[in-house]
């Protein structure tokens, strides 16, 4: 995507005049943050100044590298361009899809086309180079580019640092090295701008980093891949903090991962592969486990990723990220969270009890979940959770409100990428 020059956009307009007739208003000075809000009107707006919606995305860019932009969803965000959108259409924007191998199936890039897809995640399997890949990211901001839906696709990937990097490169300390070094949050800072950069110079603009679990054993689930700053709650707060403040500075979005923490899994205790419950207590879950977040939410992280673990302090029947609980009380409201929650896997064997890819999403959905991650590398499974949430918004199921809210707050994170 390119950006307009500086100064005036496409079409003679100032940006300002641009973005106003568009509905999109500016709070606070070119050299200062700024709220945005995408409002009712902007077709016609679109129509009458001659600029499309993707040409003022391109202008709302420009301005935001320079007013360095904090994204805030208004109420009205969505409702120009929802009027317009099928429910399908509404649902894709809550869903992550993935895919097998180097190159993308047909069928993703007319997901894309067709406006039903809100971003992808990237694995190691899909990248041979870094021009293989930046080339395949072209090519889906090309499909993007046919979509109603003209806000730029979320394009992620876990690029942790240590042993959990999909991306050659930075950032090449771990977490656990990085806590463990003279300069815990200077590391920490340049792994967040070495991590940004190296992603955006694929095409990536959202980095499922940084890890905040609070290790408490050596060698545990979490610590056993180097993937926690420290087992001080403190430390791993300072260090979480400086690396989403210096890979958002650089322009790529951080998520917060694991809410409310897996420190305490046990080394065989992981998610991936079946049911996960941490019986630690209240106390403990708040002066250890979710210490690191409220750093990181003043920084301004764009996103919150969920545990799929079991928090019987929290919620004895259900995994956090398909709790209401979890996610409405604990991490929207006592930790006061209002960016973009996602999922992790949606098919982690933690969920095999919570019947199938559609319903694992609906109830996700439902409880408080922004975004689906659908990331079984088949892009099929995208399109079946797509389908079920789009059926479950038809029939009553899903919150119309709820929906669009979450719709408003995915929209924001994606202007402003």
């Amino acid at each position: 995507m390119s950006p307009a020059p500086a100064g005036r956009p496409r079409g003679g307009l100032s940006r300002r005049q641009v973005l106003t007739g568009l509905g999109i208003v500016l709070a606070g000075g070119v050299a200062g943050r700024a709220a945005v809000s995408l409002g009712a009107g902007a077709r016609g707006a679109a129509t009458r100044a001659g600029v499309t919606r993707a040409q003022a995305t391109r202008a709302w860019v420009a301005q935001a590298a320079v007013a360095q932009v904090t994204v805030a969803p208004a109420g009205n965000a969505w409702a120009a361009l929802a009027a317009d959108l099928t429910n399908r259409q509404l649902a894709g924007q809550r869903v992550i899809g993935s895919y097998p191998g180097l190159t993308p199936p047909a069928s993703l890039f007319t997901d894309i086309e067709n406006g039903q897809l809100a971003g992808v995640i990237f694995f190691s399997e899909n990248i041979a180079s870094e021009a293989q890949i930046a080339g395949v990211i072209a090519q889906l901001r090309q499909a993007q580019a046919q979509s109603p839906v003209q806000l730029p696709l979320l394009m992620m990937t876990d690029q942790e640092g240590g042993l959990v990097r999909r991306l050659p490169g930075a950032p090449a300390l771990s977490e656990k090295q990085i806590g463990q070094s003279a300069d815990p949050v200077g590391a920490a800072a340049a792994a967040g701008t070495g991590a940004a950069q190296n992603l955006a110079g694929v095409g990536m603009n959202v980095n499922l980093a940084p890890v905040l679990d609070v290790y408490d054993k050596a060698g545990n689930f979490i610590d056993q891949y180097q993937r926690s700053y420290s087992s001080n709650p403190a430390v791993a707060a300072e260090c979480g903090q400086a690396f989403i403040t210096a890979q958002q500075q650089a322009g790529v979005a951080a998520t917060a991962k694991h809410f409310p923490g897996l420190g305490s899994a046990t080394k065989n205790q992981n998610t991936d592969n079946g049911p996960v419950t941490l019986t630690l207590s209240m106390a403990k879950l708040r002066a250890v486990d979710e210490v690191p977040y409220p750093p990181a939410i003043s920084a301004g992280v764009k996103l919150v990723m969920l545990s799929w673990a079991v928090y019987p302090a929290l919620d004895a029947k259900l995994p956090a990220g398909l709790s209401p609980v979890v996610i409405g009380q604990e991490l929207r409201g006592r930790n006061a969270f209002a960016g973009v929650t996602i999922t992790d896997a949606l098919e982690a064997g933690a969920l095999g009890a919570f019947g199938t890819t559609g319903q694992r999403a609906v109830t996700a959905a439902g409880a408080g979940m922004d975004l689906i991650l659908c990331s079984a590398r088949d892009a099929g499974q995208g399109e079946a959770v797509t389908a079920a949430l789009a059926d479950a918004l038809d029939g009553g199921q899903l919150d119309p409100a709820a929906f669009h809210a979450a719709v408003n707050r995915v929209s924001a994170l994606r202007a402003g990428l």
